[in-house]
């Protein structure tokens, strides 16, 4: 596994498919359950959003929140990985730029 540095200095990990795979899976399985759990919290915290206030749970909220952002963090760093036999569209060559 080796970061590349793309030409927008993004760093990609080259990891073999099996692995690529099994990142996507998990990354995508915690990143939807962190943000629908959030979401849950959230709006246990401020009973629908129809709670004044001095009846919100504060810390409660604060765990939907983090679990949302925690959901989100997950999915954008599982985009950082790639396999050797994913191209990248960037570097092709044979696709012209005329747009038409």
């Amino acid at each position: 596994m080796e970061p590349e540095s793309g030409t927008s200095g993004r760093r990609e990990v080259v990891v073999p498919l099996r692995l690529y795979k099994t990142i996507t899976v998990f990354s995508t399985l915690i990143a939807v359950v962190g943000i629908l759990g959030g979401f849950i919290v959230l709006d246990v915290a401020t009973n629908r959003a129809q709670a004044d206030f001095s009846e919100v749970n504060i810390a409660a909220a604060i765990l939907g929140v983090g679990m949302i952002v925690a959901g989100a963090v997950t999915y954008a760093f599982s985009t950082r990985f790639r396999t050797t036999e994913m191209g990248n569209a960037k570097d092709d060559t044979d696709e012209h730029s005329d747009n038409g």
